[in-house]
């Protein structure tokens, strides 16, 4: 099948590359992300490759599906920003990454609970300047102390066995409870409790109309003064007005995020040069207590690899007629 490729890097094509040696389709990369102005690049393309930032709205998807396009194969869990409805009336196909290693984004979320509690960043800043003073990075023990985990699929459970390993209490909240997570000693609480209870909290769910801004003023004031808040899963989770609110008035005590509402004008581009527009992100960059990374939790060898076997298996089942066990589907 003859695939347009957008938003790649020099590592997804190395990757993708390689996977493709069993699939033989015929693979073409853009940098640019896929959008309504650039839709016309995939012009006689039978699918589009996309990755999380790529927006495929109502009009994106006309533009593809006038130009030939039947298939949409994403390189990542979330579909938020696909729109369904309208894939569906066009006829396209819809397909996604499932699941790629959960370790991946599991283990960057304790990095970030870690880095934000005994200061790891500034403690090497301060080393390499020759300042050797203690003031500042004082942290506390994580054992004993309630980590919450909205959102209990693959990657939530395996981020609350390594909490558990710190000695953590881990309290759970999800629509669709997973019959695992209360079997590693953590238990399912209202969300109204989770807020109240938790030290930690530490988003894991996906984006959708129900949790979008699950994160607002109204959860906030629920929590407890001083709470840390972890996102590695999507930025609409978070009203980030909301939460610099809170960073002000100290009832946020810590923010580690690998995802931001906006991040599709910052995130995988080097602007280093250049003068950024977005005032929220730039304030949130001023707080002492606040770690922004570049939607990075995913990035390992193993997930890159998974990402790009599960998509190219997606596009073939597709084009062979099979079943996809990934494929999309627009809820009834």
């Amino acid at each position: 099948m003859k695939v347009a490729v957008f938003s790649t890097k020099p590592y997804d094509r190395q990757v993708l590359e390689v996977a493709n040696y069993d699939h033989e389709h015929d693979l073409v990369f853009f940098e640019v992300p896929l959008n309504r102005k650039t839709a016309r690049l995939a012009t006689g393309f039978s699918a589009v490759c996309v990755f999380v930032n790529d927006q495929l709205d109502q009009v994106t998807l006309g533009i593809l599906a006038s130009h030939g396009t039947k298939l949409v194969a994403l390189r990542c869990t979330g579909f938020n920003n696909v729109d369904l409805k309208a894939a569906t009336s066009l006829g396209m196909t819809v397909v996604r990454v499932s699941a790629y290693s959960p370790y991946s984004v599991a283990e960057f979320a304790v990095g970030l609970i870690l880095t934000l509690n005994r200061r790891f960043h500034k403690a090497y800043n301060r080393v390499r300047e020759g300042n050797f003073a203690l003031e500042g990075l004082l942290g506390f023990d994580l054992r004993g102390k309630t980590v919450g985990v909205i959102g209990t699929g693959k990657i939530g459970l395996i981020f609350a066995q390594l909490m558990q390993g710190f000695g953590c209490k881990v309290v759970g909240y999800d629509l669709y409870p997973n019959p695992n997570f209360e079997t590693v000693a953590a238990k399912y609480v209202p969300l109204s409790e989770l807020f109240a209870q938790s030290d930690i909290i530490s988003l894991h769910c996906p984006l959708t109309p129900e949790t979008h801004y699950l994160v607002n003023q109204a959860a906030i004031a629920q929590m407890k003064r001083g709470v840390m808040l972890i996102n590695t899963s999507r930025g609409g989770l978070i009203d980030t007005q909301a939460v610099i609110d809170a960073l002000k008035s100290q009832k946020i005590g810590a923010l580690g995020l690998d995802v931001y509402e906006q991040e599709s004008d910052l995130f995988f581009e080097d602007l280093s040069n250049e003068i950024i527009q977005d005032d929220l992100f730039e304030r949130l960059l001023t707080f002492p207590n606040v770690i922004v990374t570049g939607h990075q939790a995913f990035f390992t060898a193993e997930a890159l690899r998974d990402i790009a076997e599960t998509t190219l298996e997606n596009i073939t089942d597709i084009q062979a007629g099979r079943d996809c066990p990934n494929q999309v589907v627009l809820p009834k």
